[in-house]
């Protein structure tokens, strides 16, 4: 199925978009357990795999059977985020290793990022409509 929308530009917006999301729940996670013994951060990855298929030449065969071999650059519909464990030590005596004024802060950069995301989603919708009615309004 060919979708109208599915430029490498929006499948990379629409993965940016996903992985601040988690983020954002799981900073809203790691506040919401400040005070819990042995609690352990955690955090989200995802940029460095995004810009890696991102980056690509910019040349991909086309696949038209799913056991085909790819060919080129990385799907960025194929980018998932990862959850992981920060297992560093903490200077609590109970072993809960979050920062609440790190976290406030993450929390404040990764707002940033998804609305400069969504920004960035509109404009370019905005692009195709416009070169959809050629301009017209």
């Amino acid at each position: 199925m060919t979708r109208i929308f599915s430029t490498q530009t929006l499948l990379g917006l629409e993965k940016a978009l996903e992985g601040t999301a988690l983020r954002h729940r799981v900073i809203a996670n790691n506040i919401a357990n400040v005070d819990t013994p042995g609690y352990k951060r955690m955090e989200v990855y995802f940029e460095e795999e995004l810009q890696r298929a991102l980056s690509g030449n910019g040349i991909a065969g086309r696949r038209t059977h799913p056991a085909h071999l790819k060919i080129g650059s990385a799907d960025p519909a194929s980018v998932t985020p990862t959850v992981v464990t920060d297992p560093s030590t903490s200077y609590r005596l109970d072993g809960n290793n979050v920062d609440i004024d790190i976290e406030m802060a993450r929390l404040a950069k990764n707002t940033l990022l998804y609305n400069a995301l969504v920004q960035e989603v509109a404009a370019e919708l905005g692009r195709l409509r416009t070169a959809i009615t050629e301009g017209r309004k």
